[in-house]
């Protein structure tokens, strides 16, 4: 609990300091904006790319398990979304995307090093280098095929290719990628300048949803991030769990698999949900709320592989 403890504390620090700048009225809904574009627009992309291009190996067994639970909770959410709670079909995709997309970086990077150590970083980093091109992506396409649904299909078809090619964050991973799979070199004062940029994506991002939140009230949105966060907390870790029993894993593979399913909402699903200006407070409040539940839920199940 101490380990946890330690990792969570500066997350909602963070948060309550963005919230403190946009109460007192020290950082302006402008400023704000600026802050989410720096965000959204350099900073992420540039820690996704220097994270794709590490030169990381292993792990592909535990990454493929979690994927795929991802993607079958992923569609399920969306579907329960739109037929249940009636949300429009961009909405109800970055309501699964609060389902899916863990705080893999601020929380599951020193989480994952302090509980398993080298062995279980490489694993992670395994996921690390999809996660945010699988789940942003698909997030992306739904969104963008939910805003022109009702234009003729190619209208569709051009508009969701053009804005998942405008979204910084996907070209970024799959500029990584093709880097990585072509064998390239990035040169030390790029890479440098890359670490540098990434650092602040996280802090800035969690500042901004603090922003977000201090005009925030839960009112009738209670209900759907309760359901986001059951779904992200519980469901995407059993889910997971099971994959990684059937595909017979090892068991650090298990418990990497299933303790970055078990990460609260990350805060990379707010900034999508703010950029397209559609359940942005929802998934701020379900970042917040699945971070303060996950000390408990996170606590019991690194005491259970690590028993």
């Amino acid at each position: 609990m101490g380990v946890i403890l330690e990792i969570v504390a500066p997350v909602f620090v963070i948060v309550a300091l963005g919230w403190i700048a946009a109460r007192r009225r020290l950082v302006d809904e402008a400023g704000f904006r600026g802050l989410n574009a720096f965000t959204f627009s350099l900073a992420a992309p540039a820690l996704l790319f220097a994270g794709g291009t590490s030169g990381h190996v292993g792990g592909g067994p535990a990454a493929f398990a979690f994927f795929v639970a991802s993607t079958l909770l992923y569609g399920a959410a969306l579907w329960f979304a739109v037929r249940r709670l009636r949300l429009p079909l961009g909405e109800g995709g970055l309501f699964a995307l609060n389902c899916t997309f863990g705080n893999t970086v601020m929380m599951g990077i020193p989480l994952i090093a302090a509980a398993y150590g080298q062995a279980g970083l490489t694993i992670l980093v395994a996921i690390l280098a999809l996660h945010s091109m699988v789940l942003l992506g698909l997030a992306t396409v739904v969104a963008e095929i939910g805003l022109h649904q009702h234009a003729p299909w190619r209208r569709v078809l051009a508009a969701t290719v053009g804005g998942v090619a405008r979204n910084p964050i996907v070209m970024a991973v799959l500029a990584a990628l093709v880097w990585s799979t072509l064998g390239l070199p990035v040169p030390p004062v790029v890479r440098r300048t890359l670490d540098l940029l990434g650092a602040a994506s996280p802090p800035v991002a969690l500042f901004c949803l603090g922003g977000s939140l201090a005009a925030f009230r839960m009112g009738g949105a209670l209900g759907e991030v309760a359901w986001a966060t059951v779904l992200k907390l519980a469901a995407l870790p059993l889910l997971v769990w099971g994959l990684c029993l059937l595909l017979g894993l090892s068991r650090l593979e298990v418990a990497v698999a299933v303790t970055t399913a078990a990460l609260p909402t990350g805060a990379n699903a707010f900034l999508l949900a703010r950029r397209y200006a559609t359940g942005a407070e929802r998934s701020g409040a379900t970042v917040l709320v699945s971070t303060v539940v996950s000390v408990f839920t996170l606590a019991i199940l690194l005491a259970w592989f690590r028993a």
